[in-house]
């Protein structure tokens, strides 16, 4: 397709998009009066306008039966999570027994890797990306910790080369191997946050295995936003953020991908808790935990039904336009974002910015601002842009296809014409 920088092309654009009027099913901020051009759905998505029906439903509930409501709500709250693993497991390319929503991310590879994470005085190294995500980081850090080791020697990263803003899927199987048989876990950011790379998982899974180690995925920044076949790529465990691409609410729940080949194995360690239990014997107050040879057997506590409405409104809308029309709107969206800023490039001889986000990439452009301070940032935010400013000087966009137009990345590129401008 042959783009054109100009209002009435995007506007051609938005005509045809077979998914524009999913815009209208969300809330915008508004800035100025108007709605604004919101390019933080990798940081929190839209509150969905049908997630305010399914909380009140919840709250009515309550009102009306009280606990009781645990059996006689319209969904009943006893079995109110297992409503969100067939949707979930559609966006996860896994079965609906290897998912269970709950806890949040970092509390979710926390329990995760008690059964994942098993050092041997042999085995006990973790492979992950150079500058993880902090809290994966910690989370690392304190499970090797916990396991009497010092994460300066347990803890591989795996750096991008000098003068690249990427990782190399190369660089990954080559360190895999270099650890060898010392390799305990390899665990990596899906897309990473920083520049929206999205890794090569079906082959370094395969790598990991390969060895001998077990390899998980965060899928913080993946998760409604590109294709998985976790299943089929034989992943052994993830987790992920709901309140991103999925739209589910500020700090929401999160939920775990466990391999079949893992559910039924009653050796594996695991933390358990009661709703872990088998659902028939789950209120019979028995002494002893009884696996139900599914995800859910990962759970501790029962869920947080308020958290799990709003985000139970948005699978529905994933369930009805489905990943693949998705991927193919962000595709075309990501790249005539791409387009709108190398115009603007060519166009003011005072702009200077860098597109660091390889072409392995989902919804996220991360623009690395040379001479550009954080004054650019201030003014696209006091003029209608709410975007996402990384030190030194990156800015994040991530036009969800959802409820992102075309209209509003020409607008956004008039917007930060105007504001370099307005800067030399």
């Amino acid at each position: 397709m042959q783009f054109k920088n100009t209002l009435a092309f995007a506007k051609e654009l938005d005509e045809k998009d077979s998914l524009r009027n999913y815009r209208n099913e969300f809330h915008f901020p508004k800035i100025n009066g108007e709605d604004a051009i919101y390019f933080t759905g990798n940081s929190l998505g839209l509150q969905p306008k049908r997630a305010q029906k399914f909380v009140t439903a919840v709250m009515e509930d309550w009102a009306n039966l009280g606990v009781e409501g645990h059996f006689y709500a319209e969904k009943p709250w006893w079995d109110y999570h297992e409503r969100l693993a067939a949707p979930m497991a559609k966006l996860l390319g896994a079965k609906t027994e290897e998912v269970c929503v709950m806890n949040t991310l970092t509390v979710n590879l926390h329990f995760l890797l008690v059964s994942f994470y098993r050092p041997t005085k042999k085995r006990y190294k973790i492979i992950c990306e150079e500058k993880a995500f902090p809290s994966d980081q910690y989370m690392l850090d304190s499970q090797v910790k916990f396991h009497g080791y010092d994460p300066n020697a347990a803890i591989v990263t795996v750096a991008k080369r000098a003068g690249e803003h990427f990782w190399r899927t190369e660089d990954v199987l080559a360190k895999i191997d270099e650890v060898g048989d010392e390799l305990a876990l390899v665990l990596i950011g899906g897309v990473n946050y920083y520049n929206g790379q999205v890794f090569d998982m079906e082959t370094i899974t395969k790598a990991g295995h390969k060895v001998g180690a077990f390899v998980g995925w965060d899928l913080a920044h993946a998760a409604g936003n590109i294709a998985l076949n976790l299943h089929d790529w034989q992943v052994d465990f993830a987790s992920w953020c709901s309140y991103k691409y999925i739209n589910s609410g500020p700090g929401n729940a999160s939920g775990v991908y466990v391999n079949e080949k893992h559910l039924k194995d009653d050796s594996i360690p695991r933390f358990e808790g009661w709703w872990g239990t088998k659902k028939e014997s789950r209120f019979l107050m028995k002494p002893t935990f009884q696996s139900t040879h599914t995800a859910d057997s990962w759970q501790i506590s029962n869920p947080p039904i308020l958290a799990m409405a709003p985000y139970l409104a948005s699978l529905e809308l994933f369930d009805e336009v489905g990943m693949p029309r998705l991927i193919e709107k962000r595709d075309l969206i990501v790249s005539y974002l791409e387009f709108v800023l190398q115009e603007i490039d060519k166009e003011v001889e005072e702009a200077s910015f860098e597109i660091i986000t390889p072409k392995d990439r989902g919804c996220q452009l991360s623009v690395l601002l040379h001479g550009q301070g954080k004054e650019l940032f201030n003014y696209l935010m006091k003029n209608g842009v709410i975007t996402d400013w990384r030190e030194p000087n990156v800015i994040r966009l991530a036009p969800a296809p959802f409820y992102c137009s075309y209209e509003d990345m020409y607008r956004f590129g008039q917007i930060l014409k105007a504001g370099i401008l307005r800067q030399s």
